[in-house]
């Protein structure tokens, strides 16, 4: 296997990890081409927080929750909105993956010795009308483990099939070139970097020491996204978004970067929906940050007051853990790339928790004892605790004039009035007691509190923002932090990229983040959370098992 394999897989992240995986279990020999080191292995995968997308689970049923493939599918294609030609191909991967998490996926992963933690999350719950974005029932899975936890069987199996001499991979690799002869993708090349051993997620050095040049009757890109490249954030920034963002913070490190998109379309692939992407608006900076602009997302309950950046309140249906590309596109209207979270102490203990395996140790590191207190602490978890004591975004004052003060000054833009903060925030109070009431935000609280999962561990029990007893009161800058590339390269059900007259390119499949998490957008417009990581599996499990079969 020295220059030689059957198929090469350009990337080591959860994507290139399954269809490397797949590929060996086929009885061929797979090379996987990586240009960070060994210590990074699994990707973004690893950071998440391992939320999966699984419909009429076990777990589902066990909570009471209704929910079916039709229910599931039509809540995808009111999220994802598909109105181009070009999405002709998301649209049949999209139908295929709601099947695939209904059906084999759960069973799939659990033969692994994957495992799940009870509770189910409700992410994106929408507000709209039935055909419309949004979860209309909590199908969000975390994985026990987090993102680690759905990183090692995967890992487990690649280093079973390295030592049977199937597999093989080539860190600090970096590919600058496919080869292709007849038109037919047979191989790739690059620079060998020089060893970096710095810790996971840091930058690591660019040095070239060398050059390689490597052969396979198929080559899979499953090379991420752009993420942690700003300034093609900001090139194929959606104009119905607004004006893209002067300021924001990463959600992945540096090295995802677009590089090998770059590469891929160069060589004739067809990238479409290059302007769909998911980036988040609850971003905080990391006060002990591992990546450069390095960002945490929160992941809110349903009760903290939302308001742009001139201190009014973000309208409905745009709440907490709503539609994450409804806030961002109101949020870019206004001018500014930045809103805020009130909120109370009473809140931020029972409905904060920060995206990210590092942020939840708890969960990943399948502690019962710990993740019980989630539901018993007095205090709020750890992680968020730090973050309030020592995070640039954090305020906390014992009352709405010095917080309000305290806002101002951290934004300088001096925008926000004391009178109408706080005349908005009575209102809602007013509000709070009542069984009928008429703020939508606050029947939203009340529909969150008859899911016992959020009554649990989610949401906090109703009360006036304004109350000493719940105090202190706190403010959070929220920032835009980029994350995900919801286009990429057109591909069929088997992951075999389409090239710009239309005709697959031979030898050529893509999977992951690169392929828009399959056929170049299966998300659409939006996601629907939990989706990401299952894209992954899905995309990579396809193109693996199609690859495998093409070879002779």
């Amino acid at each position: 296997m020295a220059d030689e394999a059957d198929v090469i897989v350009v990337g080591g992240g959860l994507a290139g990890l399954v269809a490397a995986t797949e590929i060996a279990d086929a009885g061929r020999r797979v090379i996987v081409v990586e240009q960070e080191g060994a210590q990074s292995l699994g990707g973004q995968a690893f950071w998440s927080f391992g939320g999966l997308f699984l419909v009429d689970s076990v777990e589902q049923r066990r909570l009471s929750i209704k929910d079916s493939y039709e229910l599931a599918l039509q809540d995808w294609m009111g999220t994802a909105g598909f109105d181009r030609d070009d999405d002709l191909w998301p649209r049949r991967w999209a139908e295929a993956y709601v099947g695939f998490a209904t059906g084999e996926k759960r069973s799939w992963l659990r033969a692994m010795g994957h495992r799940i933690f009870p509770v189910v999350g409700w992410a994106e719950r929408g507000g709209y009308d039935a055909m419309g974005h949004g979860n209309s029932v909590p199908r969000f899975h975390v994985t026990w483990g987090t993102g680690p936890g759905i990183v090692e069987p995967f890992e487990r199996r690649a280093r079973a099939a390295e030592a049977s001499g199937r597999l093989s991979f080539r860190f600090r690799h970096r590919v600058d070139a496919l080869s292709i002869t007849n038109g037919a993708v047979d191989g790739v090349s690059g620079a060998i970097l020089e060893p970096s051993p710095v810790e996971r997620g840091q930058s690591s050095s660019r040095t070239v020491v060398g050059q390689f040049s490597l052969r396979a009757q198929a080559v899979i890109v499953a090379s991420g996204g752009i993420g942690g490249n700003h300034d093609l954030v900001r090139q194929n920034w959606p104009q119905r978004l607004g004006a893209p963002p002067k300021f924001m913070i990463s959600g992945v490190p540096e090295h995802v970067d677009g590089r090998m998109i770059g590469i891929t379309e160069g060589a004739g692939a067809r990238l479409i929906n290059r302007d769909r992407m998911w980036h988040y608006v609850e971003g905080i900076r990391n006060w002990s940050p591992i990546w450069p602009r390095h960002g945490i997302r929160i992941l809110p309950g349903p009760s903290s007051m939302w308001f742009d950046a001139r201190g009014t309140r973000l309208p409905a249906p745009l709440f907490p853990g709503s539609d994450t590309l409804g806030q961002l596109q109101y949020i870019m209207s206004t001018g500014y790339d930045y809103s805020w979270f009130v909120l109370t102490q009473s809140i931020i203990k029972k409905e904060f928790a920060l995206s990210g395996s590092e942020q939840n140790p708890d969960l990943t590191g399948k502690s019962w004892r710990m993740t019980l207190k989630r539901a018993t602490n007095k205090g709020a978890p750890a992680p968020v605790e730090a973050f309030k004591q020592h995070g640039a975004d954090f305020i906390v004052r014992d009352n709405l004039a010095d917080l309000v003060s305290a806002m101002n000054a951290l934004s300088g833009d001096n925008l926000l009035n004391h009178d109408h903060i706080r005349a908005q925030i009575e209102a809602r109070d007013r509000e709070i007691a009542n069984a009928y009431v008429k703020d939508a935000q606050v029947m939203n609280l009340h529909n969150a509190r008859r899911y016992i999962g959020d009554r649990l561990i989610r949401t906090a029990r109703p009360h006036r923002i304004l109350d000493p007893a719940h105090g202190p009161l706190i403010a959070v800058k929220l920032n835009i932090l980029t994350r995900k590339t919801l286009g990429g390269f057109e591909t069929d059900l088997d992951g075999r990229v389409f090239g710009n007259d239309g005709k697959i390119i031979a030898g050529l499949y893509a999977a992951g983040e690169a392929s828009g998490f399959g056929g170049g957008g299966m998300h659409g417009y939006r996601s629907l959370e939990g989706t990401f990581l299952g894209g992954c599996l899905f995309s990579g499990r396809n193109a693996g098992r199609a690859a495998a079969k093409s070879v002779t």
